[in-house]
């Protein structure tokens, strides 16, 4: 199958073909279809295999036939866990609208709330959106949902984890009962079969081959005590040519203590928590992205769903605490 037989326009289709791509991924062919006929959905499918794309394209094509958002409104919402990952969402909006006359905006904390009650004035198509800084935004009226279309709730069971199931009720109250909802998540526990029977209506299901690693990684498993795992960890990194490497740890402390470490051996390494502040993040994360940063150690807030090409090696410093997260 091509992305020509998906009944997508021929600005999107410009789109889609100026980023490289001809034919779908198993997600965006099994998703797409059903967006464009207006079924609500669950899917359940893992980082990196397209699902962005999956829910962003036919969310174009169903909104560039209609009427613009008014002031202050917005015909599509998307709630993201994290900031980093609103700003990913926001720059595929983008691309992928970029031949089409539609508006976008993306909001999150850590950054200052009037440019963004300024940019939504006038309305936008598509509102991207971590889940407090939108309750902000509407607690003060700069946003409002009068005529929303479509919501979509990305790495559904990530929000959850992080505390957001009540936010995410408040919010959906707030909508127009007539809408579109998707929902995308990576695992599927009782949590996220119970926040999908509350939101979604007689959805399309769509599950893919979750809970296994990608092809092609080798991987290794080390036994040690924790205090040498320090060691373990510039005993790997030594002497190798190696320019991205991302190590996750699972608390701040963790993080800084090994960077620090990393840096007392002369290994390249710069650290990313939720610490910093939002430019601090996004500047570190683009310098990983650009491989001006070659180590990363980041705690796993920022395993779901960002996307970095190239990667050499993960090591997981600490074990996550399941599966589906490692």
């Amino acid at each position: 199958m091509t992305f020509n037989e998906l009944g997508l326009s021929a600005p999107i289709l410009k789109a889609v073909t100026a980023q490289g791509y001809s034919e779908p991924s198993p997600i965006q062919a099994k998703a797409i279809p059903a967006v464009l006929e207006g079924h609500d959905l669950m899917a359940a499918a893992q980082t990196g295999t397209g699902k962005t794309a999956g829910f962003t394209l036919p969310i174009l094509e169903r909104l560039s036939g209609g009427r613009r958002a008014g002031a202050n409104q917005a015909r599509c919402l998307i709630l993201t866990p994290t900031r980093e990952l609103a700003a990913q969402v926001g720059e595929s909006v983008a691309t992928y609208s970029k031949h089409l006359s539609l508006t976008s905006a993306v909001v999150f904390g850590g950054v200052k709330i009037n440019p963004q009650m300024m940019k939504l004035r006038r309305g936008v198509d598509i509102l991207v959106a971590t889940p407090g800084r939108l309750m902000d935004l509407h607690s003060q009226n700069a946003v409002k949902f009068d005529h929303l279309q479509v919501l979509v709730l990305d790495e559904a069971d990530r929000m959850l984890d992080m505390g957001f199931y009540d936010d995410i009720m408040d919010i959906a109250k707030k909508l127009p009962k007539q809408r579109q909802n998707l929902m995308f998540s990576a695992t599927m526990p009782p949590k996220i079969r119970k926040l999908a029977s509350d939101i979604l209506i007689d959805p399309v299901s769509i599950s893919l081959s979750i809970s296994k690693p990608a092809a092609g990684i080798t991987q290794r498993a080390y036994m040690v005590h924790d205090k040498q795992k320090i060691a373990l960890t510039k005993e790997i990194l030594k002497d190798k040519d190696l320019n991205h490497v991302l190590i996750f740890c699972s608390t701040k402390k963790s993080v800084k203590e090994l960077t620090r470490s990393l840096i007392k051996a002369k290994l390249p390494a710069h650290d990313i928590h939720s610490d910093l502040d939002q430019e601090e993040r996004e500047k570190v994360l683009l310098d990983f992205k650009n491989k001006k940063v070659k180590i990363l150690v980041a705690t796993d807030i920022l395993s779901r769903g960002i996307d970095i090409k190239g990667i050499e090696l993960v090591i997981n410093y600490e074990v996550p605490n399941d599966a589906e997260d490692y």
